[in-house]
């Protein structure tokens, strides 16, 4: 029985800065040519993936989904390529071209976008077929906001999208809704601050939750949403082992 392989072929109109960019995670060079025509090859866990000049005339495709990857252990995959990225740039890119996208505990799924613009999903090989993409009837008021949120942020990669979610929730159902949600709406408020850099709407969803009147028992089962803004801070930072991050 023969097995056939697809190897994907994106578009460069940098060939140099697209190899090193890739070099940098990891990857090896198989394949690098300027004439006749333009071409290169990177492989890397025996997968390759495949550079060439688009057509005269046509503009490349920014930002439009290039590959889907898919690998064992997404987050580890996810923090070699932030070990490598922050090693080559000083810094994780986060924003503009290239980035990678944040990842948190439970994601199946990540996105790295190259210098031109190439954007390689990385998925979870065992990611479950059919995902809960918000919306379950099941939920109802905060709560409900909550998982919509969730998917706009960690799915959707529309953090404005989520942060207009979490704030009109909040308006509506803060009367109705459990302190335990309400927590974990300032708690996703602050974290999406931090992704923005606007320090002054960090400090007020730190100081709603602070100020919410929870058991013990509740901060302990919100600690994970609780530490997720300082996370986050650390990780775009330089110094990710840091535990002092202001969240």
């Amino acid at each position: 029985m023969t097995t056939d392989t697809a190897v994907p072929m994106l578009w460069s109109d940098d060939l140099p800065g697209t190899l090193v960019f890739y070099r940098a995670l990891g990857y090896t060079v198989t394949y690098e040519q300027s004439r006749p025509y333009v071409y290169g090859a990177v492989e890397k866990h025996g997968c390759g993936l495949h550079f060439s000049s688009p057509p005269a005339g046509v503009e490349l495709p920014v930002e439009q989904v290039g590959a889907l990857l898919m690998v064992d252990d997404v987050a580890a995959r996810h923090a070699e390529y932030s070990a490598a990225l922050r090693a080559h740039y000083g810094k994780v890119p986060a924003k503009g071209c290239p980035r990678i996208t944040r990842f948190r505990p439970g994601q199946s799924r990540f996105s790295l976008v190259d210098p031109v613009g190439n954007t390689i999903i990385v998925i979870q090989r065992d990611e479950p077929a059919e995902l809960e993409y918000g919306g379950s009837k099941a939920l109802t008021g905060l709560a409900k906001v909550l998982d919509n949120a969730r998917i706009l942020r960690d799915f959707k990669n529309d953090d404005r999208a989520a942060t207009r979610a979490l704030e009109t929730g909040l308006r509506r159902f803060t009367a109705t809704a459990a302190a335990t949600d309400r927590a974990r709406a300032y708690a996703a408020l602050a974290e999406l601050a931090v992704a923005a850099e606007d320090t002054d709407r960090r400090d007020h969803c730190r100081a709603e939750f602070a100020a919410l009147a929870l058991t013990a028992g509740e901060r302990e089962a919100l600690a994970a949403d609780a530490a997720a803004p300082g996370l986050l801070a650390a990780w775009l930072g330089d110094d990710p082992a840091r535990t002092d991050v202001t969240p």
